[in-house]
């Protein structure tokens, strides 16, 4: 039995490397993933620094006291 396990074995194997199996190439590299991910990482955060900036900028006039009003 030992001699039959052993030739069946080397056939296994002789086929894996004569024939691989082919890789599944589907999808983005991972570093391309992260490159994107990041990406978009990057806009949201524009987009929430300015809208942000854009409140603060809309508001600000509304909070600066006027010239001669503050306390004395």
């Amino acid at each position: 039995m030992k001699v039959q396990r052993y030739a069946a074995v080397m056939v296994g194997l002789f086929v894996l490397l004569k024939d691989p199996q082919s890789r599944n190439e589907r999808g983005l590299s991972q570093s391309a993933e992260n490159a994107i991910l990041l990406a978009g990482a990057v806009t949201v955060a524009g987009i929430v620094i300015t809208l942000i900036t854009a409140y603060v900028r809309a508001k600000l006039p509304k909070l600066r006291p006027r010239a001669g009003s503050g306390p004395q």
